[in-house]
């Protein structure tokens, strides 16, 4: 069975080999390991993918790692799907080769780029705020939405218990100044949306504006 496990650990030589070890005594078999974010206090996060053996449960799997020095889980969850920050690339790829679909491209590689559940490309048309382009499971945008125009760059959304859909998901939006867009994506479950990757969400959006303007400019 396929999961992925979100990681810290100390920002030293030894730590990942020291994880590794663990878990292969545990009885998984790690595919990729990807660095999500190295921080100022002298640790790192990272995601493991790994394959356990028949009988390995979830549980077992954390508590080898976190009897590991500084180590501890940050996020566990069954995942079949592999990803890493090379996505990044092949979507700047994907949305520079095909410019004027620039923003149905952003908006359906988020998900598969930051593992995210859905995701939507958002505008303010007459009083309100609407998808004007999502995946098909994204939930229907709450009136508080309106405010998320005003972030500079991409932050971390605090989801009511109210909004409809919303419940046990980390969300994160990124203004596309210039175009009156934002771009709002959603992982149920998480793992917590991290710094690294606020930043990765906005030059993606900081990208895929200018490529809509240079279209409409050319149009």
């Amino acid at each position: 069975m396929s999961h992925l496990l979100r990681i810290e650990l100390p920002d030293v030589p030894g730590s990942l080999g020291a994880v590794a070890t663990a878990l292969g005594m545990a009885g998984a078999n790690i595919e990729s390991i990807e660095v999500v974010e190295h921080r100022p206090d002298g640790s790192a996060v990272d995601d493991v993918y790994l394959n356990s053996q028949p009988g390995v449960m979830p549980d077992m799997l954390v508590s080898a790692v976190q009897k590991l020095d500084g180590v501890r889980v940050l996020w566990v969850s069954q995942y079949s799907a592999r990803g890493n920050l090379h996505l990044d690339l092949e979507a700047i790829e994907v949305i520079t080769n095909d410019p004027g679909q620039a923003l149905h491209h952003l908006t359906h590689l988020l998900p598969r780029i930051f593992r995210s559940d859905w995701a939507c490309l958002a505008a303010f048309i007459a009083g309100a705020v609407t998808c004007v382009e999502k995946t098909s499971n994204a939930p229907d945008l709450p009136a508080e939405a309106t405010t998320w125009f005003a972030f500079e760059h991409a932050q971390r959304v605090d989801v009511q218990d109210s909004w409809d859909g919303w419940n046990n998901t980390e969300v994160a939006a990124a203004p596309m100044a210039g175009i009156g867009r934002i771009v709002i994506l959603g992982r149920h479950g998480g793992p917590e949306i991290l710094e690294s990757e606020l930043a990765r969400l906005q030059h993606l959006a900081t990208l895929t504006t200018s490529i809509e303007l240079t279209v409409e400019s050319d149009g």
